[in-house]
């Protein structure tokens, strides 16, 4: 009889034969095809792991989980990663960790203030509402499509607490001066960094990744980013008492740290004393938070671990595909803004983001090159403020602060929209989205 090894590596490498027939009947990019903006890059090495892992049939966070935090906590240069189920997620865990009463003072509570943008994802913002916390809105600057640093001090109140900011589609903001701006008023930063991910900032010291800067990074892996678990996400932090702090909230709110299927694994689950808990009451159902259940499966880290391997080359691809089109569009500059960075950071490019100007209608643009079989994207919400999802909360006027009149946030409702760089595209694609771009504007 066959063990149960062989019969598994007769199965690995059926998987490799179908991805290679697959592969084999892709059909060349003809003009004309559809271009999306994003698409999952795989290969065989994704699709074993991830039978490895329903062979396995470990349904939740296990070994590969495991291995998954570890190696995005090398690759940041972190040491405290908790994978969970989405960026989304990653996002209200990040925002909760700050909640915690074991924060003290620091702790941000309900009415407090947190300085974001409008320009941005809702779920950066969802969490600071939901929890009661007051959002206070501040403009962007063009072309970079994050922060203006100037209106921090404006922004300021004595209820501030934190900030709370996107690296624009993998464009890192000016990190330092918002680092300089919050270590000055004792302040939480909190990078959203799903975009981002790969990215750098100089901060004087030589070059650190973005999400690694900041008191806590999240990080989104849906098929869109620059690596893929299907739906998942992470938060991460080199801060020991934030990083104990995530870990509990991601698990139900528990005290206990010993990892799923794990018991005792500090010798006192029987013989500790907590609130009004009888002494010696089981660890593993003590709950020091109002926690959740956020983690990410084994299935799926299972396939960001074959991910993590190509993370680097999906990253120089992005990016190589970036400089294409920014050269390509460079003689347009009297009728496109283009992108551009901040001088000391390092991009991982998530998209390539155009404003019109010179009176082009932007539908008109989006229209055509949709038509021509290139996808676009949004700025995402645009200003989050002229959203339905606002329109109790303008009546009221109450629940958030806005710095001055969002004039950039605004014009990127208007005229702002993007095309993507993801590291499947080749340079037949590139050059076709490049002359329909500029045919767009010649309309």
């Amino acid at each position: 009889m066959r063990t149960t090894d062989e019969i598994k590596q007769e199965i690995f490498s059926l998987i490799r034969e179908y991805r290679q027939i697959e592969d084999a009947s892709k059909k060349p990019f003809v003009p004309g095809d559809r271009i999306p903006y994003c698409s999952r890059v795989y290969d065989a090495e994704e699709q074993i792991n991830l039978v490895d892992s329903a062979l396995e049939f470990w349904l939740t966070a296990g070994r590969f989980c495991q291995e998954f935090e570890h190696g995005l906590g090398e690759f940041l240069g972190v040491k405290h990663v908790a994978a969970v189920n989405s960026g989304s997620s990653a996002n209200l865990l990040a925002f909760m960790t700050l909640t915690s009463p074991l924060l003290k003072e620091r702790a941000i509570q309900r009415g407090d203030e947190v300085i974001c943008v409008a320009a941005a994802f809702p779920t950066s913002v969802t969490p600071i509402l939901q929890f009661g916390a007051v959002p206070v809105f501040v403009d962007v600057k063009l072309g970079t499509y994050n922060i203006d640093v100037s209106l921090l001090e404006e922004a300021l109140s004595e209820k501030t607490k934190c900030v709370f900011l996107a690296h624009t589609l993998g464009n890192p903001f000016n990190l330092k001066a918002v680092k300089d701006f919050c270590d000055k008023h004792n302040l939480w930063l909190v990078e959203d960094n799903c975009d981002a991910l790969g990215a750098a900032y100089d901060m004087g010291n030589g070059y650190q990744k973005t999400g690694a800067i900041g008191d806590l990074g999240t990080s989104s892996f849906y098929p869109a980013h620059h690596l893929t678990t299907g739906e998942g996400g992470a938060v991460y932090t080199n801060n020991d008492l934030l990083g104990r702090i995530m870990l509990s909230m991601r698990d139900w709110g528990r005290d206990c740290v010993c990892p799923s299927g794990v018991d005792d694994s500090c010798g006192h689950r029987f013989d500790g004393q907590y609130g009004q808990l009888p002494r010696g009451y089981d660890h593993k159902y003590v709950y020091s938070h109002f926690g959740y259940n956020l983690k990410m499966t084994d299935m799926q880290a299972a396939v960001g671990c074959a991910q993590l391997k190509k993370l680097e080359g999906f990253i120089q691809r992005r990016n190589e595909n970036w400089e294409t089109l920014q050269a390509g569009l460079a003689g347009a500059g009297d009728k496109l803004l283009l992108p551009y960075h901040e001088e000391k950071a390092q991009p991982s490019w998530f998209g390539f983001l155009l404003t019109v100007r010179g009176g082009i209608d932007r539908e008109r643009v989006v229209r055509y090159i949709e038509e021509k079989g290139v996808q676009t994207r949004m700025l995402f919400s645009g200003n989050l403020l002229r959203h339905p999802c606002f329109d109790e909360l303008r009546k009221a006027g109450t629940g958030y602060r806005v710095v001055g009149d969002l004039p950039n946030t605004d014009r990127i409702v208007q005229d702002t929209f993007w095309v993507g760089v993801y590291p499947g595209m080749t340079q037949e694609m590139l050059e076709y989205m490049v002359q329909t771009i500029l045919d767009s504007i010649k309309q």
